[in-house]
Order: structure tokens, then C-alpha cells, then sequence
């Protein structure tokens, strides 16, 4: 008889934190004693709860996949180096906080960030399609379109950072959405003063779904802040469809289909054809409550980004019609 396996429980690796004054030591629990809140590409994000901490927050905590090829590790950690030094001089309450970024005894990498919500839009998003439901109330599109682009404002303008990665995965939602943040700024690029990419061989990563024109390899073009207003359109779309872009064709009422099937029947020519450009969207199904969002949705996917409106325009335009509607109606006394 073979002799029993031993597993043995992970410990607790011990770090510094980054951002304590006093460089008061840390603890990151190991993977297994943590929720394990979604993954990404080369990482997995965990929910920390900081026990023992008088009324302290959560934190979230993103860990390189260790299941990665060895050389894929190496470039998923260059890139949450990366997003640390980024995210550590970046203080906006619509973008996650950092919290610390540490190193593991493994030497992995782990960044602790501040916890945004419970959800992800995207997740949000599937919840809804799998109650059965049709798109989120206006009034909710227009509170995520107004605090994503309050935080798209502060990257472009004030940090001269392009996201380089919009869509309803990096965007989490707190509760009946009382807070709208931006997570993930891993691929975020340097802009320059005229808002374009500063460094001619940086790469525009994005997700295909999400990339416009400019950004895609054959069409390959000068990239601006106006690729993540592209891609912010195409985020309020979702929320409008419950659908990615450009994937239509994956959707099956059958939920019994085999997935060979669906591979066999996805008209792989006609999806790469429709990438960078507007997606449908029926408006008159919506109704007249979600005008407002369905004008920012077009003007956002133009695909010349020239005719796009910047970060700064579509918050002047959203915050006057939030003034207005919180504006008393006038009353009209006749004779």
C-alpha cells in the first residue's frame, strides 16, 4: 500500500508595504485563504480581508498565475510592476487606490489595491442577461457614463494617461452603484501634450471586442486619448445590449449547443471585418428615457477619432444634465 499523500498548508508570506510611512510589515495570506474575486490575463485577483485592523477596508489583491509558462510569468510581472508604479501616483475616487505592492517569498509579485465593489460591471452585466432582463435603467448607464468618464478625465488630462484598456471588466461596482471606479491600469500608455501616445514603440494592448480602427494591427494608426472614449462607448453599449461587441454570433438560444458547434458556425472573416466600427443598436426598442446615452454611444464610436469628444467634453455635457435635472421644474400659473 502506497503511503498517504502530506499536503501542507501554505503560509502566510510576510512583506512591506510600499505605502507605510513607518514600513510596518504586512501580511498577504496565501492564495487558498482568500475569495477569489476573478482572473485576467497571467493573474488571478483575490479579496483580502485585513483582519485585526480596526475598521480597515478590504483590499484586493492581484497575483501573478503561477500556472503560466515561465516566460510568460516573467512579462506578467514587468506588467504589474508596471501598474504598480502607475496606480501609486494615481489618487481618484472614480479609479481603485493603491495599497502596496509586494514581493512574495516565491518571488511573485502581489499588488494590493483598494477594494472597488463587490462586482464587476461585466459581471453586473451577465447577472442581468441570465435573469432574463433587458438593459440597465437609464439612470444607471448615466451615473457609470458619468464616473467613468470623471476618472478618464483625470488619466487624460491631469496624469496624461491613456487607460488603454476600457470595457465593463475594468469597471466595478459597489452595491446598487453608489460607487463607480476604474480598475486595471496595467496597459495604460504615456501621453503627450496633444493627447497622443508619447512613446512611438509603445504597444496599444486593449481587448480586440473593444479596439477602434486605429488601434488594430492592418489599420494601425496614430493612437490618442480617443481610443478610450472608443471603447467607453462601446462600455455604455453593453450595458444598453447586455452583448460584446461584435460577437453576436455567439449567442445561442440553446444553451444544450456543443461548443464544437458554436466554433463551427462563428464567421470568424465577418467578426474581424466589423472590429473598430459602431455596433448595431435598435434605440427605438429602448425608448425616449435612453436618448441621452444612445447620442453619447454614436458620437463615442465614430471611427475617425477626430470626431470623438474628449474625456473633458463628455464630462462638461453630463454633469450640466445632471445640474438640470436636479433643477426644479418651473411652474406655470395661467389666469
Amino acid at each position: 500500500m502506497e503511503a498517504p499523500a502530506v499536503y501542507k498548508t501554505p503560509k502566510n508570506v510576510r512583506v512591506r508595504s510600499l505605502v507605510s510611512s513607518g514600513g510596518t510589515p504586512i501580511t498577504i495570506p496565501a492564495s487558498p485563504f482568500m475569495k477569489k474575486l476573478g482572473c485576467g490575463t497571467g493573474v488571478n485577483v483575490y479579496l483580502m480581508d485585513r483582519v485585526g485592523k480596526l475598521n480597515a477596508s478590504p483590499w484586493a489583491v492581484k497575483k501573478i498565475n503561477t500556472k503560466c509558462a515561465t516566460k510568460q510569468v516573467a512579462v506578467y510581472q514587468k506588467r504589474l510592476n508596471e501598474e504598480a508604479k502607475v496606480l501609486k501616483g494615481i489618487n481618484h475616487p472614480n479609479i481603485v487606490g493603491f495599497r502596496a505592492f509586494t514581493t512574495a517569498k516565491d518571488g511573485s509579485k502581489c499588488l494590493a489595491m483598494e477594494y472597488g465593489g463587490e462586482q464587476s460591471l461585466n459581471d453586473l452585466i451577465e447577472k442581468r442577461k441570465e435573469d432574463g432582463l433587458g438593459a440597465f435603467p437609464a439612470a444607471n448607464i448615466q451615473k457609470v457614463a458619468l464616473h467613468v468618464a470623471r476618472g478618464l478625465q483625470y488619466l487624460h488630462n491631469e496624469k496624461k494617461l491613456l487607460h488603454g484598456d476600457m470595457k465593463s471588466c475594468n469597471v466595478v461596482i459597489k452595491g446598487d452603484f453608489e460607487t463607480v471606479k476604474i480598475c486595471d491600469v496595467g496597459v495604460s500608455l504615456q501621453l503627450d501634450e496633444n493627447m497622443r501616445v508619447s512613446d512611438p514603440e509603445a504597444e496599444y494592448i486593449g481587448t480586440e471586442p473593444w479596439k477602434p480602427k486605429e488601434a488594430l494591427e492592418e489599420e494601425e494608426g496614430e493612437i490618442t486619448d480617443k481610443a478610450d472614449i472608443f471603447a467607453f462607448g462601446l462600455t455604455l453599449w453593453e450595458m444598453m445590449t447586455l452583448a460584446m461587441p461584435h460577437l453576436e454570433m455567439l449567442e445561442h438560444d440553446d444553451e444544450e449547443e456543443e461548443e464544437d458547434s458554436m466554433e463551427e458556425s462563428f464567421d470568424e472573416e465577418a467578426y474581424y471585418e466589423k472590429l473598430g466600427t459602431r455596433p448595431a443598436l435598435d434605440a427605438e426598442a429602448l425608448g425616449g428615457s435612453y436618448q441621452k446615452m444612445v447620442e453619447l454611444f454614436y458620437l463615442c464610436t465614430e471611427e475617425d477619432p477626430e470626431k470623438r469628444p474628449s474625456a473633458s467634453q463628455i464630462l462638461q455635457a453630463l454633469e450640466s444634465n445632471a445640474q438640470l435635472e436636479k433643477m426644479p421644474s418651473e411652474v406655470i400659473v395661467i389666469d
